[in-house]
């Protein structure tokens, strides 16, 4: 969308985060999302004509700067532990369900990326009608289940004298080991390229050049004002909290430090942005998908890297074409079930409390459309729930 509406460089994009992907898939272990800072992003898209590259770009770099900081000085890993469980479960829950309200968009209307706009209703039949995107989900969910381990029942180890059972539990292993989000991926490339032949004829070989971009004292100040101060509360929230909290659930044994993710973050941005790279960041959702669809260690984002360096130096900027052709509504059903994931991470509060104070954050900040009022809203009912237990904690004074 970006590369559409403000003319961003697909190509440097590609390399720098497929760099990104391969190291911290290295580092970290764990299928490390690298994905664009969504605030930002939004910030350029809608308002492209006095938004362009060189605010995007001093906003990421502004962002990133702040990120590192608070990483190197430890004040990150301190936030991470005074910062309440409900609360991080509340953004969680409101990320994930704000993805999934995206995704049904994305699968019932027509989408305009380049505007950031919904058009009509989705036809049922075509190669990006309703049905296609139907028979997608259906798949994922006959393949993925509802996200259970692959652990079997002991009581399917017990042959009962016939060969039935064990065929049946073979199947449900063939069909459970299936890439099934690669799968539709794949299907979605091959109808883009169906749905316009010519587009290999817009194909340019060769990377896009890479040249330090010129930011002015107004692209500066334009681009802190409007792009860093919205984006760095959820970049701590979901892209550091959210993503260490997450990390500890899904991979038990490796958990990092919320400083090693903030200054992972901070460093993409102060490296790439000032080459034309789309700001970057970690994120519980993008964690949330690569799980859902399979990724257990950082080997995949890596070999997701490697494509994405692979596609950047041989067609930079001209993908965006592909891209562009690719159908919607499969997009769409796949942020479906990464963001239903990333919600499901909040079913582990036990307590009426807890829950209490999850849904109030989560609910301020969908309708809020704002992750950091929804946390202020979170811990201001968190404390004022502590100071009511305690108040009735204490023994009745002698009148």
């Amino acid at each position: 969308a970006l590369t559409l509406s403000v003319d961003l460089n697909l190509g440097t994009t590609l390399i720098f985060t497929g760099i990104y992907n391969i190291l911290t898939g290295a580092i970290y272990g764990v299928p490390m999302p690298v994905q664009p800072m969504k605030s930002i992003a939004a910030v350029a898209i809608s308002n492209s004509a006095e938004f362009g590259v060189p605010e995007i770009m001093a906003a990421g770099i502004c962002t990133g700067g702040i990120l590192l900081l608070l990483g190197v000085t430890g004040l990150m890993q301190l936030v991470y532990k005074l910062i309440p469980l409900s609360v991080v479960r509340g953004i969680q829950l409101s990320q994930g369900l704000s993805f999934a309200m995206s995704a049904v968009k994305y699968i019932r209307k027509v989408q305009d990326f380049s505007k950031s706009k919904s058009g009509g209703d989705r036809h049922w039949l075509g190669l990006d009608g309703l049905v296609l995107a139907i028979v997608c989900a259906c798949f994922i969910i006959v393949v993925n289940g509802a996200g259970e381990e692959g652990s079997e029942r002991e009581g399917d180890d017990i042959n009962l004298g016939g060969r039935e059972r064990p065929r049946k539990r073979g199947l449900r292993q063939i069909v459970a080991s299936l890439p099934s989000a690669f799968m539709v991926f794949l299907l979605g490339v091959i109808l883009a390229f169906i749905r316009r032949p010519g587009v290999v004829h817009d194909f340019k070989f060769g990377p896009s050049s890479i040249e330090a971009v010129k930011i002015s004292k107004h692209a500066w100040k334009e681009g802190f004002v409007k792009g860093t101060i919205p984006q760095l509360p959820l970049s701590v929230l979901n892209s550091v909290i959210a993503v260490c909290n997450l990390s500890s659930d899904l991979f038990p044994g490796k958990d990092f430090s919320a400083s090693s993710v903030s200054v992972s973050v901070g460093l993409m941005n102060l490296v790439g942005c000032w080459f034309g790279a789309m700001p970057c960041c970690h994120g519980a959702g993008g964690l949330a998908g690569q799980y859902k669809f399979g990724g257990r260690s950082g080997g995949c984002v890596a070999l997701l890297g490697a494509a994405k360096l692979v596609l950047g130096l041989v067609l930079g900027s001209s993908l965006v074409m592909v891209l562009n052709q690719f159908p919607v509504g499969v997009l769409g059903v796949l942020l479906l079930f990464a963001g239903i994931e990333l919600a499901m991470a909040s079913r582990d509060m036990n307590t009426k409390e807890e829950a209490f104070v999850m849904l109030i954050c989560s609910a301020v900040s969908i309708t809020g459309s704002s992750a950091a009022l929804g946390f202020l809203c979170g811990i201001a009912v968190h404390l004022l729930l502590k100071v009511r237990n305690w108040h009735n904690d204490q023994p009745c004074s002698t009148v």
